[in-house]
């Protein structure tokens, strides 16, 4: 069932991503439903992958693989609601393949793990954590549709991609909505940290809490210099994907090292 359930997934992903591909050269309603469609079924058994590579009788595995897997299916989940109120059709385009790759490494990857039971305020921690980073992967895909979109304005073209979007204002208030949604939820992710981890800066602990507390200061930052200087453009894409690459160093970084190089 977990074979059946990824591979109708990625084929559901990947057809949703091309279609979204499609349509940023010949917009269309009908096809924008038919995307949701595909996205919709593909989140729904993408769920149960999901579920099936997290637990295990003796626990649960939160090992690169599985979280990933679940950071992405999270990311698309949140996508599709929020495409309800927002045009944020063309975020598709990433979250869609990062969806099916993530899957299918879940699935057919390597088991590196440690299947254990957590406690209830380390599971809050971890929960809060995994939401931050998939606010802050959506934050990333659209500062880099957000500089897209600048370079294509300041070239004067009008079609494509262009034509799908809103305009560049609201583009960038739909990132710094993101930015603070996901700011607000690292921030007490890393205070439930301190509380319900019994050692932040353990050996496997220490670059993590480290890079994440850099990259909390590189998003408040951000916030600040958009509140008091007014920053926008190119300046705020650059600190928000300089946030997600050490947030994701922090994250993948550490259990990549821990998971696979030490163990092997």
């Amino acid at each position: 069932m977990l074979f059946i359930a990824t591979l109708i997934a990625i084929i559901g992903y990947a057809g949703g991503a091309w279609l979204q591909w499609q349509r940023v050269a010949a917009p269309g309603e009908g096809q924008r439903n038919l995307i949701r469609a595909l996205g919709l079924g593909a989140f729904v058994v993408h769920g149960y992958a999901v579920y099936d590579v997290l637990h295990y009788p003796e626990g649960i595995d939160l090992g690169t693989f599985p979280v990933g897997s679940l950071i992405a299916w999270v990311v698309v989940g949140i996508l599709l609601a929020s495409s309800l109120r927002q045009k944020l059709d063309n975020l598709f385009i990433g979250a869609f393949p990062m969806a099916a790759i993530t899957a299918a490494l879940a699935a057919f990857g390597p088991d590196t793990g440690d299947h254990r039971l957590y406690p209830g305020g380390l599971v809050i921690h971890i929960l809060l954590s995994l939401l931050a980073y998939s606010i802050f992967t959506l934050a990333a895909l659209q500062a880099l549709v957000l500089s897209r979109q600048e370079h294509l304005l300041k070239h004067h073209h009008t079609r494509g991609l262009i034509h799908t979007l809103p305009p560049l204002q609201i583009m960038e208030r739909l990132l710094f909505d993101m930015l603070w949604c996901g700011f607000i939820l690292l921030s007490v992710s890393l205070v439930t940290g301190f509380f319900f981890v019994e050692d932040l800066f353990a050996q496997h602990l220490a670059h993590k809490t480290i890079l994440s507390i850099i990259a909390w200061l590189v998003y408040a930052i951000l916030l600040a210099g958009r509140l008091l200087m007014g920053w926008r453009s190119q300046t705020a894409v650059r600190w928000t994907l300089g946030g997600f690459i050490l947030l994701m160093l922090a994250f993948f970084g550490s259990k990549i090292v821990v998971e696979m190089l030490l163990k092997g």
